[in-house]
């Protein structure tokens, strides 16, 4: 199973909980094979490329689903050259304010930035990243101007909103939880469409006025093209049932992980949403592919 990702990042710690279950049921061993560096493409060039035969899989996930919108060309294309197998876990994003900014819902926030129009600055770990590009997607759905400030880290960024040096950031549930509940940040809502098990009382986006609208990091698998569908429909198999096992699900659960039972087909259409949204979000943001 080859990782996009170095060792220790969050992701790699859900894959390989996963990874684990799946290869018990299996009765295979999955090894992890992190191969970190330009972006993930590293990771999809070495499955795309291996022999389709059931034996290497790729950590998908929505940085796949983004990379083709922020590059001129890439060494394959995601849609035809991977067999999607299934999405298997979410983790959602959590809006949060510094302290002393004067909003404690989604309608308030709003309200502010259209009464500061540029002055509210939003941290983010880089250009094109998952928060950088759904703050932008809620900018353009909600009609809001904010000033983007990129760090170098997520935890630069944490800090600066802590500090108030920045105004607001997107993060996913699990990183800014207890910023959350030491009370260093307000909370203001969360990007799924229900709410947060690890924040009950936040509502949803779609709850605070802003229907259907929903981003996830979500974590899936994929082989190459070409994989023979027997091979595909047992693993979509193996991942369905992983995914029922109440020890799977409770480390998921501590690490902020919704399972998500996502296969074949279904699968397929929302990867192909994913692409067709996150193409549309970056030509709106006036981003430039590399």
């Amino acid at each position: 199973m080859i990782m996009p990702n170095a060792p220790g990042a969050a992701t790699d710690t859900v894959a390989r909980i996963f990874a684990g279950k799946l290869g018990e049921i299996m009765g295979q061993q999955i090894v992890i094979d992190n191969r970190p560096g330009a972006g993930g493409i590293i990771a999809v060039e070495t499955v795309v490329r291996a022999t389709p035969d059931g034996y290497t899989l790729l950590q998908c996930g929505t940085s796949q689903a983004i990379s083709p919108a922020l590059r001129r060309k890439l060494p394959y294309d995601p849609w035809r050259d991977l067999s999607r197998i299934a999405q298997y876990g979410a983790v959602p994003n959590v809006l949060v304010v510094n302290n002393s900014v004067p909003v404690k819902t989604l309608a308030e926030f709003v309200s502010y930035a259209k009464q500061n129009p540029g002055k509210m600055r939003y941290a983010t770990p880089g250009i094109g990243f998952t928060p950088h590009l759904t703050m932008e997607y809620f900018k353009s759905v909600a009609r809001i101007d904010l000033q983007h400030i990129p760090y170098k880290s997520s935890s630069q960024g944490i800090s600066d909103v802590i500090g108030g040096q920045v105004h607001t950031q997107f993060n996913n549930v699990p990183t800014q939880l207890t910023n959350i509940r030491s009370g260093k940040v307000r909370p203001i809502a969360v990007t799924s469409q229900q709410r947060s098990s690890q924040l009950p009382d936040v509502p949803t986006f779609s709850e605070s006025g802003y229907p259907g609208f929903e981003v996830t990091v979500w974590y899936g698998l994929c082989a190459p093209a070409k994989t023979p569908k027997t091979v595909l429909t047992a693993l979509e198999g193996g991942v369905g049932k992983a995914l029922t096992a109440p020890d799977l699900r409770q480390r998921f659960a501590d690490q902020g992980v919704e399972p998500r039972a996502v296969l074949g087909a279904a699968f397929d259409a929302y990867y192909k949403a994913e692409l067709a949204r996150w193409s549309k979000v970056v030509k709106d943001a006036g981003i430039s592919p590399d």
